[in-house]
């Protein structure tokens, strides 16, 4: 049985971003998923909801859903801004690295490891871009930071990589 999906109206789009952003600060991000794919079914280069979109995908990593960190870094060449590009690769990097922590990855301090260190590499590009004022590429680097120091996480000895690859 196939059921067609009903689009939204183009005045309506706006409306549908903000309901989905409160989806997601009600932490739903399957519904805030749902309704940035209707708004890109009418508008395909809506920056808002492929950033929302983004958001959403990796708020589902910790969560233990069948969802990859692949499908938002498929989003990433659609953003036009090349500050953002960076920024968001950074968060879909950190988010993974969190996602490792709460035991989603057989080796979750490497896995976490790499994936804070491949997330601040993003902040520092994105520094480099980010508009006077945006100080958002600093904080999240220096959250980072402190989930490294905290954690006391360090680089994979690379015997334990080798074994892995076995």
């Amino acid at each position: 049985m196939t059921i067609e999906l009903k689009p939204l109206s183009r005045e309506g789009i706006s409306a549908a971003l903000e309901k989905g952003m409160r989806y997601r600060l009600l932490n739903e991000p399957g519904e805030t998923e749902s309704i940035c794919h209707d708004v890109l079914r009418i508008d395909p280069e809506n920056q808002q909801a492929l950033v929302l979109l983004l958001l959403a995908l990796t708020d589902r990593l910790r969560k233990g859903y069948c969802v990859g960190a692949l499908q938002a870094q498929e989003i990433l060449p659609r953003l036009k801004d090349p500050y953002e590009r960076a920024y968001y690769a950074g968060i879909i990097s950190e988010r993974r690295a969190k996602a490792a922590l709460d035991g989603g990855s057989l080796a979750p301090n490497g896995v976490a490891y790499a994936c804070l260190h491949e997330a601040m590499e993003f902040y520092d590009q994105a520094e480099k871009l980010r508009p006077s004022g945006n100080d958002d590429a600093l904080l999240r680097w220096n959250a980072c930071a402190r989930v490294l120091m905290q954690n006391k996480l360090s680089p994979p000895d690379d015997q334990y990589i080798e074994q892995q690859l076995e």
